[in-house]
């Protein structure tokens, strides 16, 4: 069974900066891609960031410009750099991985607040 844990969630005031991690209980590479997604009450989960095994990224306007993710297969941790917080990006941050089947993490709350 494929386990991915986050960290690194909190309470930080706009414009400030986090970094969620996701590690994986076996090696990244065995993965097609990796991603974050978030998501509010009453609202659908949505994509905010992806990698692909080759290395290429993706991400959702709305953090495009503020948000990198980058991985380090050697720990088999996928990472989320978000600079520049703003309000709206307040949500349950969850961790995402395919390999022929969907993989979550159990998620982590980052609250952007003054």
């Amino acid at each position: 069974q494929v386990q991915l844990v986050e960290s690194g969630g909190g309470l930080v005031q706009p414009g400030g900066s986090l970094t969620l991690s996701c590690a994986a209980s076996r090696s990244i590479l065995r993965f097609l891609d990796m991603g974050w997604f978030r998501q509010t009450p009453g609202n659908e989960r949505e994509l905010v960031a992806r990698i692909m095994n080759g290395g290429s990224t993706k991400y959702a306007e709305s953090v495009e410009g503020r948000f990198t993710i980058s991985n380090d297969n050697a720990k088999n941790t996928v990472f989320l750099q978000m600079d520049s917080l703003k309000p709206e990006d307040t949500a349950v941050y969850y961790c995402h991985a395919y390999g022929g089947v969907d993989y979550w993490g159990k998620g982590t709350q980052v609250t952007v607040s003054s």
